[in-house]
């Protein structure tokens, strides 16, 4: 009994980040090099399709590993409170993200978007077209979400 009540306790510690105490990733995380913009994603039913993408890299500024770290990307169009679609992402895996290490470029692309006849660029100057923003959430090992930044999507096209 003692071993498996031993166990679990270890087990406890490393699920929030080798035993220190939780880090806050308002503070210990950093998203850098952040760029947005509208990704063509191909013709759909012989229409032109953009969606609002968002690339970019998080920098561990805290003073322990970021376990299984994990993005929520959350979209709205304009003003709207309502979220237009979202998208979770893994960071890392288990070998967790070392303090001072920055991870590698994550790219989000939401699959809800706008479809239309016209060019691409002719799109991005339509008087319809509704500009959108990104809400990113953070977490890791087994800790609660929490918000680290918003950025709002650049009316210009990504072509990769």
């Amino acid at each position: 009994m003692r071993v498996l009540a031993g166990q679990l306790i270890l087990l406890a510690m490393l699920s929030v980040g080798c035993g220190g105490p939780p880090v806050d990733l308002t503070k210990g995380l950093e998203i850098v090099d952040a760029s947005t913009g509208w990704y063509d994603a191909g013709p759909v039913n012989g229409q032109t399709k953009l969606v609002p993408s968002i690339t970019f890299t998080l920098k561990n500024v805290s003073a322990q590993p970021l376990v299984a770290l994990q993005i929520n990307a959350v979209f709205r169009r304009g003003s709207d409170k309502d979220e237009w679609g979202t998208v979770w992402v893994p960071v890392t895996r288990s070998d967790g993200l070392q303090p001072g290490a920055a991870s590698r470029p994550v790219t989000i692309n939401l699959k809800l978007g706008y479809t239309g006849t016209e060019t691409r660029a002719q799109m991005l100057q339509n008087s319809q077209f509704v500009d959108a923003k990104v809400d990113l959430f953070a977490k890791y090992a087994s800790l609660q979400w929490v918000r680290i930044g918003e950025r709002s999507i650049e009316r210009r096209l990504i072509t990769r």
